[in-house]
């Protein structure tokens, strides 16, 4: 199976999953780009999977169903047109065509509802977990992004990360402001910005890789709970209180 990064309005990706002449694709904004990649290479759609419910993500579901008639997984918890098969914490879901199957993470915080898709070695974690960054909360609470992203953390080193935006390069400026002495952060630094000046995607990314320089999943790094102190004038009460000023100082970065 192929994994392909279809780029959307400024900085989407939609993951186009292709098996044969058969395609799935994650979180699909904008029809005309997942339909122009299926015209040139002849490929029939067969399911669409969903992680939460704004519009750069799932603007395009509806007119891919007026070509397609495909089911479409999308998060239970969320009100989203055109999901016909709403998806929870343990569902599995199996894409027509596809030998693999997926098993459904509730991952709040960006969203209340939002969910992940994981399947072996490799997840779609939508908004939730960014490389060298997290989603903002715009509907969930720090403490379900927080339990989400420990979640996410704990998944073996080598997931693939195949996240729903480039924002790797800002999100890095950021890590080296929350924790200044990474050697780890300020490689990987490098070998993105050199990806980006060739136009090729950052991603995806792994869970071990991130675990290494992502401050969102260091919070118990005492360069980043120092960093977090210096920005915030008072020392985090633990991990969670960390990771909530660190959300907090990343929206006004």
């Amino acid at each position: 199976m192929d994994i392909i990064p279809l780029p959307a309005f400024r900085d989407n990706y939609i993951w186009l999953l292709r098996t044969g002449h058969d395609a799935a694709v994650v979180d699909p904004g904008d029809a005309e780009v997942v339909e122009n990649h299926l015209a040139e290479q002849g490929l029939a759609l067969r399911a669409v999977l969903l992680t939460h419910h704004h519009a750069d993500h799932v603007g395009g579901v509806g007119e891919l169903l007026g070509r397609h008639r495909v089911p479409v997984f999308g998060p239970a918890g969320e009100s989203i047109a055109g999901v016909d098969h709403p998806v929870k914490e343990g569902d599995e879901v199996a894409l027509p065509g596809f030998p693999l199957r997926f098993t459904v993470l509730d991952v709040p915080g960006h969203t209340a509802g939002h969910v992940a898709y994981r399947a072996p070695g490799l997840i779609f974690p939508g908004d939730t977990l960014f490389s060298a960054g997290c989603g903002r909360l715009l509907g969930g609470t720090a403490a379900q992004l927080f339990a989400s992203l420990e979640r996410l953390a704990a998944l073996p080193e080598d997931t693939a990360l195949y996240c729903a935006h480039e924002y790797t390069l800002a999100n890095l400026a950021f890590a080296h402001a929350a924790e200044p002495h990474n050697p780890a952060r300020d490689e990987y630094a490098a070998a993105c910005a050199a990806r980006r000046a060739h136009g090729l995607p950052t991603l995806p990314s792994t869970i071990g890789l991130e675990r290494r320089v992502n401050p969102f999943l260091r919070v118990r790094e005492p360069g980043v709970i120092d960093a977090v102190a210096r920005h915030s004038g008072q020392t985090p009460a633990g991990p969670e209180a960390c990771f909530a000023a660190l959300r907090r100082w990343k929206d006004t970065f």
